[in-house]
């Protein structure tokens, strides 16, 4: 039986935030905004630019404020950042962002190393910034972290991530994200929870995952065909986690394009500037990237 996709699929390019704060080389501010251009130049219309979190945790996204004063300003282009909490929206919304995303731990554990709260505190948290969002005009996004299985706690409980959702949906999201924050997750799993979700919630949902155990884009095809249409993912593959051990990066942009354009599914996106840019990105970071299209090049060849 052929499995069926959607005929087109946005990708919100997060390489710029979840790519980069991981890595440990720290960019100067310039890199990151000529990052965002480059990736708006290969098609990215939804981009993930900063996160406003305390510098001293996150060193690399301390100049969250100067990238969002330099990246070219269009209306096809939305912006989005990541915010922990009260103080973080506050910061986001002077920036003039778009959209805020705000992460709920699926995990007590991990939820008190990430963010100094537990679960239940993250969820307050997110209805507290989605109702100021909502009065501000701005697209308030929630996002379950590990979602398909945790570092400290193992195994997460897909009826306890379906509550969760259950409960972040009455706040009214714009979208809800299901993030294999570990890439942990095997595609039947992701097919049974986002399918459980939809029913659910109703909600908008897109996903988010990593390539860890090399499972991150069978995940994404499962997500596809179970109904999601917005996948996340970063240009080079670069990023991962600094609060989960041995995390790696999300799956490449590029390479998730060639896999999409390959099943006839529309992204918008250009692979060769794509690929470039994740070479190019590579090369200020000082390692070679884990995206493959950079070296394997497009086939069939141009």
């Amino acid at each position: 039986m052929t499995a069926r996709l959607p005929s087109s699929i946005e990708i919100v390019e997060v390489g710029p935030r979840d790519g980069l704060q991981n890595e440990s080389t720290l960019l100067p501010t310039a890199t990151k905004v000529e990052l965002i251009e480059r990736a708006i130049a290969a098609g990215a219309r939804r981009i993930e630019a900063v996160s406003f979190v305390h510098p001293r945790l996150v060193p690399q996204m301390a100049d969250a404020e100067a990238v969002m004063a330099a990246v070219p300003r269009r209306d096809d282009v939305f912006y989005s950042g990541l915010v922990l909490n009260r103080r973080g929206f506050d910061r986001a919304l002077d920036t003039g962002l778009t959209e805020v995303n705000v992460v709920v731990v699926a995990t007590d554990e991990f939820s008190e190393r990430n963010q100094g709260v537990t679960t239940e505190e993250g969820l307050r948290t997110w209805e507290d910034i989605a109702a100021r969002a909502h009065a501000v005009g701005v697209r308030p996004v929630a996002t379950i972290a590990v979602a398909f299985g945790c570092p400290f706690e193992g195994p997460v409980s897909s009826d306890h991530v379906v509550e969760l959702a259950r409960r972040i949906a009455e706040a009214g999201p714009f979208e809800l994200a299901l993030a294999d924050t570990i890439g942990a997750g095997v595609p039947t799993q992701v097919g049974e929870l986002v399918g459980r979700i939809r029913e659910t919630t109703g909600a908008r949902l897109r996903c988010h995952f990593h390539n860890t155990r090399n499972t991150g884009y069978a995940n994404a095809f499962a997500a596809a065909t179970a109904g999601v249409s917005t996948l996340d993912a970063s240009v080079g593959g670069i990023g991962g986690c600094p609060f989960a051990p041995d995390a790696t990066g999300n799956i490449a942009t590029e390479d998730l394009e060639h896999l999409l354009t390959g099943m006839g599914v529309r992204t918008g996106l250009d692979l060769e500037g794509l690929s470039r840019t994740g070479t190019w990105i590579g090369e200020r970071l000082g390692k070679e990237v884990p995206a493959l299209l950079g070296r394997a090049g497009p086939f069939p060849q141009r």
